[in-house]
């Protein structure tokens, strides 16, 4: 059953390829046509595809919060690049004092338990 679904596969392709090469020879501009057609409607599907499907998925809260804090990570280890190790004599600039920056409240917090609670239940 196998061997036979096979050879019909093969000898399938095998007339769709001499098919497409003897368009290609003889009618020429009419095939490359075709082809560009193919090519266009083909790109057009995939643009109102992703439009309207991929592009209106809405991202989840994670994906949100993850995004935020690679930003806030690239934020901070912005200013930790390599500096060159000599200045050159040529620009040589005065030094301007660093500016502080103020540090955003931090998103965590501390919440207090009830320690004494806990001694008296290892008592029991």
């Amino acid at each position: 059953m196998n061997n036979k679904f096979s050879i019909v596969v093969y000898t399938v392709i095998g007339l769709a390829v001499i098919g497409v090469v003897s368009q290609l020879f003889t009618n020429t501009a009419s095939f490359l046509t075709t082809v560009f057609m193919m090519l266009v409607f083909g790109a057009a599907i995939s643009a109102l595809a992703y439009f309207f499907l991929i592009r209106k998925r809405n991202p989840t809260s994670d994906s949100r919060k993850f995004k935020q804090a690679v930003k806030q990570s690239k934020a901070k280890y912005a200013n930790t690049k390599a500096k060159p190790k000599y200045k050159s004599s040529k620009s040589s600039k005065p030094v301007q004092p660093k500016k502080r920056k103020h540090k955003r409240a931090s998103h965590l917090r501390v919440i207090d338990g009830n320690k004494s609670k806990r001694k008296d239940q290892a008592n029991f």
